[in-house]
């Protein structure tokens, strides 16, 4: 293993600031590679000492990090499992030196699994019997088959979702603590002993924004009183060599504003190999030796120092876990989508985040950002192997956060989610097409996992997170087969004559049978599963006295209600796009990668060329129904609709100007707008402040502009 911190290779991991004394570096004509030259009989001790303050990154010990070896055929497993090891068990060479904290926690999870599978098969049954029965004819046809199925699927997933809230429902409303994360941390207010590098992967992101954020949490951590213990890395993945310099600048400010030369790094990687995986995975092989563990933050990500520590402590405390995730809270959103959709997360996030602490224990999610995970063992354990194969199922692993968390569980550590801390926040999309334009990638990324469900020694909950992450996009799929095949069924139904007799000898003739009231307690059954458990959330806000902090308890009760109404509108449009994911990513389509957009409104042009399809299709499919089946023609508005509106849709619910009068009227409210968290308040003071010295710079710009331009009109001609 090579140690030679100047080795050389294709990134900056010691560069120095624009600007610098030039007897200090030397430059061997590579953009962003200056390395101090110490060695120099003009620089002097005190420069020497400078240069060392200034150095971007520290020096590298190196250690390498292997691609974990998956098995993904269970049917060779099967053959040989008289050699190998079994799903449920762990080689005692992987297994942490020491016990679970939470003593039967496993054998807890495995009957809350069993119980919550039990419900939602009977559930599922039932359901599946009485739609079976609304067909008009005892014997089914292959498009009911079809129709039956996917409407089997589809009720599993969303009894699964219900299920899920209930049982999370009742261990809030006990408050319940028994294997809550907190639960892991000693009262002691012993100073942390262990070493933390907080990164900050960026990619083409707004850089005031990100390095606002990077210094809030600095500070905040500073506040806490354990800033020695941690040092802070903005790895830039930046293509765009403009702001990639910008970037170099705010590192230096930031560094000079916070003393933090030597705590504060920054590195620009050249080559984007891998994306962030790749970005984090270039990150421990050069100087994970320095730490123990790292937090990993997304470009907008917010920690307040307080939770930072209490991870770390946490940590400190629990050898067996091998990593914590947060429950991050989305703020600072003002256009009518991301508002609705900070609205939603704040009141039902909760809720969500409990039900699947629930059931998943220690085999919890990794969401990849806000969460805190032991170096040691994801170096030695959780390497990315490509998938075999061309993309868009083969090649690298994009949603790599799910298979590094089940690679984790596979060596024997535990995931815990910490659904009942404060303190992580992050900020969403601003616009539907923007929050698309991100789910294609997840899209593609969670369909790789049907290569990997099956994998040697993945335990079982993070076989079902995997498992849930496909069904977030396939079941737009079945969504739409179901639709399809039920017009069409209607359709045949309208147009065709009933058969009365059985080709087959019959005394008696084949009455068909219709059942309206089986159908229509279907589809109350399955609305009042979709919206019981955000009525659930509500009454839980009223329990622990919290209704005022969201503008009053009418108030909220009416943003539950236009939120309902909203996301009925956009579900939709979800849908028509997660459905085209889905098909052109089985049919081998790959995908663009680009950097997510913040702050951004849709244009008018924009709108119709991403939605004009599905708007003239909807109208088509409406036109069609009401031509064969006016009754269906109705029952189909609830999809069509929102098709057909989806250009205005999207247009105004990306304006901040709508959002900002929502606003105004104390709708769509949250606890972090009435009283920000101290690191929230002080990321809108710096980035308001920066934008007063942007806009002060545009001024003085401006009137020197007009100033020169009066000069030259004076001029003789």
């Amino acid at each position: 293993m090579n140690n030679n911190p100047n080795l050389s290779s294709p990134y900056s991991e010691s560069k120095t600031i624009s600007g610098m004394d030039p007897n200090l570096a030397r430059y061997d004509g590579r953009p962003h590679e200056r390395k101090a030259n110490h060695d120099s009989p003009a620089v002097t001790g005190a420069q020497k000492t400078r240069a060392a303050r200034m150095r971007s990154m520290p020096e590298m010990y190196r250690r390498s990090m292997k691609p974990a070896v998956v098995d993904r055929w269970p049917a060779r497993r099967l053959f040989l499992r008289g050699a190998q090891a079994t799903d449920e068990q762990t080689p005692a060479s992987l297994s942490p030196s020491k016990s679970s904290r939470f003593a039967g926690w496993r054998a807890s999870a495995k009957r809350r699994r069993t119980v919550l599978t039990l419900l939602v098969l009977a559930q599922t049954a039932v359901a599946s019997w009485s739609l079976a029965c609304t067909f008009p004819s005892p014997e089914l046809t292959h498009l009911e088959i079809a129709i039956f199925v996917n409407f089997a699927v589809l009720f599993s997933w969303i009894s699964f979702s219900f299920w899920s809230n209930v049982a999370g429902f009742w261990s809030l409303w006990k408050n319940s603590k028994k294997f809550a994360v907190t639960e892991m941390l000693n009262s002691t207010a012993e100073r942390l002993h262990s070493r933390t590098a907080v990164l900050m992967p960026i990619c083409n992101e707004d850089v005031v924004r990100c390095f606002a954020g990077m210094t809030a949490i600095y500070e905040s951590v500073a506040a806490a009183g354990e800033i020695e213990k941690f040092d802070f890395y903005i790895l830039s993945d930046t293509g765009v060599a403009a702001r990639q310099k910008q970037e170099e600048q705010e590192w230096e400010k930031i560094c000079r504003t916070l003393s933090g030369f030597g705590r504060i790094f920054y590195r620009h990687r050249r080559i984007n190999i891998k994306r962030k995986s790749g970005n984090i995975a270039d990150f421990l092989r050069r100087w994970s030796r320095n730490y123990d563990y790292m937090i990993v933050l997304d470009a907008d990500s917010l920690m307040s120092g307080e939770m930072i520590v209490r991870l770390a402590r946490c940590m400190e405390q629990s050898p067996n876990v091998g990593m914590i995730q947060t429950a991050p809270r989305i703020v600072n959103r003002e256009s009518l989508f991301a508002r609705v959709q900070q609205f939603a997360s704040r009141v039902y996030g909760p809720l969500f985040t409990a039900s699947l602490h629930f059931w998943q224990l220690g085999e919890s999610y990794y969401w990849g950002h806000n969460a805190i995970i032991r170096i040691d063992p994801f170096v030695e354990h959780c390497g990315l192997a490509r998938l075999p194969g061309d993309p868009p199922l083969g090649g690298e692993i994009l949603s790599h956060d799910f298979v590094e968390a089940a690679l984790m569980g596979r060596a024997g550590f535990e995931i815990w989610l910490a659904h009942d801390w404060s303190g992580s926040y992050e900020e969403s999309p601003p616009n539907i097409l923007d929050e698309l334009k991100r789910d294609r990638r997840w899209c593609q990324g969670n369909l790789q996992h049907l290569r990997l469900l099956f994998g040697d020694r993945i335990r079982c909950g993070h076989r079902a997170i995997m498992a849930m992450g496909i069904m977030a996009y396939a079941s737009a799929l079945f969504w739409a087969m179901f639709l399809v095949f039920s017009s069409i069924e209607v359709i045949i139904q309208s147009i065709t004559t009933p058969v009365y007799f059985s080709p087959r000898p019959s005394l008696f003739p084949l009455w068909p049978i219709w059942h309206p009231e089986l159908t229509i307690a279907l589809l109350t059954t399955t609305g009042v599963l979709l919206v019981l458990p955000k009525l659930l959330s509500y009454a839980l806000i009223l329990k622990r006295g919290e209704g005022a902090v969201f503008g009053g308890a009418w108030r909220l009760l009416l943003g539950i209600a236009i939120e309902i109404v909203f996301s009925t509108l956009m579900a939709p449009l979800r849908l028509w796009f997660h459905c085209k994911f889905v098909v052109l990513t089985l049919l081998g389509r790959r995908i663009k990668w680009n950097a997510q957009a913040r702050n951004s409104e849709t244009g008018w042009a924009e709108a119709v060329d991403q939605h004009g399809l599905a708007t003239l299709l909807a109208a088509m499919w409406m036109t069609a129904a009401i031509y064969w089946n006016t009754a269906l023609a109705w029952w189909l508005v609830p999809v069509s609709l929102p098709l057909m509106l989806a250009v205005p849709l999207s247009v105004y619910s990306s304006r901040l100007a709508v959002g900002r009068a929502i606003q105004k009227c104390q709708l769509f409210r949250i606890p972090e707008e009435i009283a920000a968290p101290p690191v929230v308040e002080r990321l809108q003071q710096l980035c308001a402040a920066q934008e007063r010295d942007t806009h002060a710079v545009d001024r003085v710009q401006a009137s020197s502009w007009q100033l020169l331009a009066r000069e030259s009109s004076t001029e003789p001609g």
